[in-house]
């Protein structure tokens, strides 16, 4: 769990960065266990290389293509497959083709499905607020370790 008072909901739905962001399941109704989200991103869309602390996060990919990098590995993955990103693992990823892609998203433990709705709360924007974006990300027990995918 992170330690923000802030309480975002099952169906709270954020834009942020071009893509839409809805949380499915929350910590509250599962007794802590997990987290769900559904992400709808567009091409070219993907975090910077990244560590979970505290939780696994596994996707499974509804609608378009995802590209991976996983501690060092590249993959890439389509509309039906799942990919497991274990806590401690650095990892990426980005939108690749030519369509948005459609995630579902799953954290466990629970707590980081409420990241997406604080920074977008808070109108981060990449990469002008870099810092402030690293700072809200360890309070969710993630560190920023590298650059997005080209």
């Amino acid at each position: 769990m992170n330690a923000h008072t802030e309480i975002f909901g099952p169906g709270t739905t954020t834009d942020w960065l071009g893509g839409t962001f809805r949380i499915l399941l929350t910590p509250a109704e599962t007794e802590g266990r997990l987290g769900m989200f559904e992400a709808v991103v567009p091409p070219g869309f993907g975090p910077p290389r990244h560590i979970h602390r505290n939780e696994d996060e596994t996707v499974l990919i509804l609608e378009g293509e995802v590209r991976y990098w996983l501690a060092g590995e590249i993959f890439d993955r389509r509309a039906g497959d799942v990919v497991f990103l274990p806590r401690g693992k650095e990892h990426t990823f980005k939108i690749v083709g030519e369509t948005p892609a459609r995630l579902m998203g799953i954290v466990t433990p629970g707590g980081f499905e409420a990241f997406f709705p604080t920074v977008a709360k808070r109108k981060i924007s990449l990469p002008e607020d870099a810092a402030q974006f690293a700072a809200i990300a360890a309070s969710f027990g993630s560190e920023f370790t590298g650059p997005p995918l080209p």
